[in-house]
């Protein structure tokens, strides 16, 4: 295997929100528009991703797989809706699981593999 890139590092909370080892690139802690409705924070999520990506020459057809984490997870039933309209079909194998997050106003957030060849 080539060399493992930690591309975004962050120092205060330990962890690497973007690492490309071989042919595959997991991508953390994707959340943003917190406080704000679940639809808005699944695209805002979905946006983080997306950027993230691109960072590494991907988009969102790459991925692979994401672990979607839910404060409610009755909320599962908006993330179909999201997914066919951002992802055009090419949708990823995912799992949903329901978290304490650190702070009220977050509701989702991803976690994704995307692969890279």
């Amino acid at each position: 295997m080539s060399e493992i890139k930690r591309i975004e590092v962050d120092e205060y909370w330990a962890d690497s929100t973007i690492i490309e080892a071989g042919d595959f690139v997991f991508i953390g802690y994707c959340m943003a528009n917190e406080g704000k409705s679940i639809q808005e924070q699944i695209n805002g999520a979905i946006d983080v991703l997306e950027s993230r990506l691109k960072k590494v020459g991907l988009t969102l057809e790459s991925v692979v797989k994401m672990d979607c984490l839910f404060k409610d997870i009755e909320d599962l039933n908006i993330l179909p809706e999201v997914l066919k309209e951002r992802f055009a079909g090419k949708h990823p194998a995912r799992k949903a699981f329901t978290s304490d997050f650190i702070r009220e106003g977050i509701r989702f957030q991803i976690d994704a593999i995307a692969y890279k060849k």
